[in-house]
Formats: C-alpha cells, structure tokens, sequence
C-alpha cells in the first residue's frame, strides 16, 4: 500500500487509521522508539548491528504504525491485510502481533491508557485529583456465535439478543475513559460487573457518580449517585421526575459519546472474530487508549 497519498490528506487518513495526520505524524515518533527498543530486546543476544540485513516488505516505520492502525480501524481478514500489503497471509498475522504490543507500549508511555482496576479512595484521589465527576456504563460487541451450547449462554446477551462480551467504562465531562474494566461475557449485568470490581465502593465521597438504570442499587453503595427514576406499573413519573430523568440524562450522554469515539474502531464494532484468548479486551484497551490520544491533542 502506498500511504504517502493517505499521510496527505486528513479524511482519507482518519477514514483508514482513526487519527489525522498530524496526529500519525506525532504518535510515529514515540511507536519508532518503541519499536527499536522492543526488536533490540527480542534478540539480546544478536551479534549483526541493529538495523542490518535484507529490508522486509514493511520497511519504513511509518508502514508498520499504518498497518496496525488500518487493521484496527477497519477490521480487514488476514487475507485481505496480506492482499492490501503485498503479503502472504502468516506474514500479516506475524505483523499484527508484533505491532500490537508495541503500540499498546506506546500508548501507555503516552499516558492515555485508562486504568484497568483501581484499588482504593486513595489511589484514584492520586490519580485523578481532578476529576470531580465522573460516568459509568457498560459497552459490549458482539462475537462469533460458538456451536458449543454452554459457551453460547455464557456469552448470550438477553438485551442484545446475541452474543457478546462486554466492559465497564468510567469517562469523565470531556469524554476522556479513565477507567476501564476487564472484558468479561456478556450475559453478566452491568451492576453485577461493577459489583465484582468494588467501583463504587472505590470512588471519593465528594464524587459524583452518574449512571443509568442498568446499575440500580449502587447508589447503596456511593451516596453521591445521580440516576434517573424509573417507571413502575403501579406508579407513573411526575412532571418534576421526568424533568431530573432528562437533565441526568443530558450530563451522562458524554459517556454515549466516548463510547462512539472507541467504537470508531472497526475491531470494535464489527463482529469479534480472533481465537486468540483476551485479544479482545487488547482491542478495547488500546481504541480507548487511540481516543485519549485523539482528546489530549486536540
């Protein structure tokens, strides 16, 4: 693929990598010392000076950062990667995940990965002194459906009606995820996931928490909880209750939009199909770290 073309135009770049190019421009630097560092220490031992011998089919670092964001934006077949790139099948599956890491180091160098598990009042006031707000809500994707009948219910989403695998995210008013839970199946409720991780019990007293009615009861457990109140069959919202379920709603909806700019990302949004055990929650951890990326520069 020639990506000169693409590197020039920033519609056609956001369409095949999810970043503009001046932010491509910026990310290759920090991936081109990542990658030096990781190849040097994949062989210790080495005794030809790095960089020597025959240049392979992705030779310049700019292609290699394109090609593992084209994969993620657009989700292409190890088939389609090979035909895109001029290579065989194995060698874009070898590239894929050779890359993959790296940007994730990358990334976290670049400190916009969320956090996957805080341990306490005291480490998230640490790591978020700032953060006065913050909203919770559950983000699945759909998988393959599995021919074995109790792998299919363990992963069975009553609500979507297919199956899924699904994480808890926490953003913040300006959209950026912070926090961002293990991948699990998606047949565990939203509450039952947050339950397992202690997040609210996690969360400062001065701050406020806004959910939807998928985590019902956690306000039990964090006072300072904003959710709107649901419709019951023997009693009907008043004028005054419909009024504070649209002012939550319109505060909690920057959540709805984080999860749109992760899910910007084809790997993401389409159906999930690698065999490769927590790839899929490798996915999620690194588009919610791309769109910290996106947030920050801009």
């Amino acid at each position: 693929m020639r990506i000169s073309s693409a590197l020039k135009n920033d519609r056609l770049c956001k369409a095949l990598t999810g970043l503009s190019v001046e932010e491509f421009n910026r990310l290759v630097i920090d991936f081109s010392w990542n990658y030096t560092e990781s190849r040097i220490k994949s062989k210790p031992d080495r005794v030809r000076r790095y960089g020597g011998g025959i240049k392979g089919r992705v030779p310049n670092i700019e292609d290699k950062l394109f090609i593992i964001l084209f994969y993620l934006k657009t989700y292409p077949t190890f088939d389609v990667l090979g035909f895109v790139y001029d290579l065989p099948k194995s060698k874009s599956h070898r590239w894929v995940h050779i890359l993959l890491p790296i940007l994730e180091q990358t990334l976290k160098r670049k400190l916009v990965l969320p956090e996957r598990q805080i341990t306490s009042v005291k480490e998230f006031l640490e790591k978020f002194p700032e953060v006065k707000d913050l909203m919770l809500d559950g983000v699945e994707r759909r998988v393959k459906r599995p021919t074995n009948k109790k792998k299919q219910n363990k992963l069975y989403s009553g609500k979507k009606k297919t199956q899924t695998r699904k994480n808890i995210i926490g953003a913040t008013p300006d959209r950026k995820i912070i926090i961002l839970t293990k991948t699990k199946s998606g047949r565990r409720h939203d509450k039952r996931l947050a339950d397992k991780e202690e997040l609210a019990r996690k969360l400062p007293p001065g701050l406020t928490a806004w959910i939807d009615t998928g985590f019902v009861g956690i306000e039990k457990q964090h006072k300072n909880t904003q959710i709107p109140k649901r419709r019951s069959k023997n009693h009907e919202l008043t004028e005054v209750e419909k009024e504070n379920n649209s002012i939550i709603s319109s505060i909690r909806v920057v959540v709805e939009h984080a999860i749109a700019g992760v899910k910007r990302y084809g790997c993401l949004s389409q159906v999930y199909r690698n065999r490769i055990p927590n790839l899929d929650d490798k996915f999620m951890l690194i588009a919610s770290g791309l769109w910290n990326y996106h947030l920050d520069f801009k």
